[in-house]
């Protein structure tokens, strides 16, 4: 069983946000993170192998994929720390300014690449990267790859050749089956992500990590970056600052001046 997960480097959550003159996110290595949503996706990766027996297990892997600059590595730094086996980052500067196309272009022709070295029977993404919230890059690249996707999995098993997971639906629960490989994501409540040891954290830091440039998965730079973006951003500007707090002391009148407060700014 040869699972991969692609991960994505993302700005910490907590971290003041903004785009480049450019209309990118702006991105560094100082306060960038793997996307939470990932951890779920690895998680799930590496209870599957441990799930196997002992002779197939010995034979399984898990690897990590990312598509970006070396400040993704860190990315891929936090997957080895969670348990994977393997790491790759497609790092080219034609990737610059890619959309969701662009990108699922990259994730898929770099999965075909590690298909070609040894079968890849599974791909297992997060739901969504914190960053854009998208999506949509999963089912792009099941597309891509002309593979069956199952999506937004709360509960994902694989047995005699196939996958099969429950969606959790408005009032109902869906159960879907496909045969491998398969593309599959996963929402947060799939399990719950383990907490790195002490010998991941120290392995982490010295483990291989493998770079392809473009030409390496057989990708034209044209089929990807700024060029090949279906979208742009146009305009940005700075979130305006919040006014200051407007404080009423309650003389017996406070109803009005709630009343007025809520009319002056159009809330009612």
């Amino acid at each position: 069983m040869r699972i991969v997960v692609p991960v994505k480097h993302v700005p910490d959550i907590h971290s003041d946000r903004g785009l480049t003159p450019a209309g990118r996110v702006r991105r560094g290595a100082d306060d960038g993170t793997l996307n939470e949503l990932d951890e779920n996706a690895v998680e799930a990766a590496l209870q599957i192998v441990e799930a196997l027996d002992e002779s197939e297990r010995a034979t399984s892997e898990v690897v990590a994929l990312t598509v970006g600059p070396v400040e993704a590595d860190a990315a891929l730094r936090k997957a080895f720390q969670l348990g994977v086996g393997s790491a790759y980052r497609l790092g080219d500067d034609a990737l610059a300014g890619s959309d969701v196309f662009g990108t699922a272009a990259a994730v898929a022709a770099a999965v075909r690449t590690l298909d070609a070295q040894a079968p890849v029977d599974l791909v297992i993404t997060g739901m969504a990267a914190l960053d854009g919230l998208g999506s949509v890059v999963t089912s792009l690249v099941a597309a891509e790859l002309g593979l069956p996707q199952l999506t937004l999995a709360s509960r994902l098993t694989v047995e005699h050749g196939q996958v099969e997971i429950e969606r959790d639906l408005e009032g109902f629960t869906e159960v879907l089956t496909a045969p491998l490989p398969a593309v599959v994501s996963v929402t947060d409540h799939v399990n719950t992500p383990r907490y790195p040891n002490f010998k991941l954290i120290m392995a982490a830091r010295t483990k291989e990590i493998t770079v392809l440039s473009l030409g390496d998965v057989g990708l034209a730079p044209d089929a990807v970056g700024e060029a090949a973006a279906r979208s742009r951003v146009v305009e940005s500007a700075p979130r305006p600052p919040r006014p200051e707090v407007e404080l009423v002391t309650d003389k017996g009148e406070g109803g009005l001046a709630l009343a007025e407060y809520l009319i002056r700014n159009d809330l009612v």
